[in-house]
């Protein structure tokens, strides 16, 4: 069987933390600032988890993680 291949697009955009849980950055932040408030623009700053039905998904596209 032949090694698996990392998906580097998926690769770029999850970490896993300490506790096994798969981090992401929230959407939404690239352009079209200034109709979102500052509140809103700084909450999207902070790192989010992903939910644990797509666990799977992604562990599917990251096999080493």
């Amino acid at each position: 069987m032949p090694k698996m291949k990392t998906h580097r697009g998926a690769a770029k955009r999850f970490k896993l933390t300490a506790n096994g849980k798969i981090k992401r950055r929230k959407g939404y932040k690239s352009h079209l600032l200034t109709g979102k408030s500052a509140k809103r623009t700084r909450r999207l700053r902070a790192p989010a988890l992903v939910s644990k039905t797509q666990h799977a998904n992604i562990k599917r596209l990251l096999p080493y993680l």
